[in-house]
């Protein structure tokens, strides 16, 4: 295998874990993989805790305006511990952690209870993560050239 094309375009994310799960597969033992800072400023990192079988592997990873919140966290990661570049366009820009809560009579409530940094203290709300090369897919055509460039780069 000469690499990877990591695409998490259009992916809203997920469970934190999961995020940190597909991390440790290409981050060594002990990365951190995010931060969860909460309001009164206590902080936990969530680090890889397992050797990962991809950590040698080149990889690139694709993002655009749909790769939001878990999405986010793994190819900040991914970014800032191992320079992966990023291709496409910038993120969504989903950085809190939300609680959810039942209410009565079926209604429910998420309450924002921290913020997500990624492992160099970037907090990506509202800002979302900018691509290293920009590059806007072309709707009007057949061709994908997120994922071309994606394959260029890897070459």
């Amino acid at each position: 295998m000469a690499g990877i094309v990591l695409d998490v375009r259009n992916n809203p994310g997920g469970y934190l874990q999961g995020a940190v799960d597909i991390a440790s597969e290409f981050l060594k033992t002990g990365s951190v993989v995010v931060t969860e800072e909460r309001s009164d400023g206590s902080k936990s990192e969530f680090k890889v805790e397992r050797l990962g079988q991809l950590v040698n592997t080149p990889v690139i990873v694709i993002i655009n305006e749909g790769s939001a919140s878990a999405s986010e966290i793994l190819a900040g990661a991914l970014r800032d511990i191992r320079k992966i570049t990023l291709v496409g366009e910038k993120t969504f820009g989903k950085g809190t952690i939300q609680e959810p809560l039942q209410l009565e009579g079926g209604s429910g409530l998420h309450i924002t209870i921290a913020r997500w940094l990624t492992p160099s203290g970037f907090w990506v709300n509202e800002k979302g993560l900018e691509p290293d090369t920009l590059i806007e897919d072309d709707l009007d055509t057949p061709a994908d050239e997120q994922l071309e460039k994606a394959i260029e780069l890897l070459k």
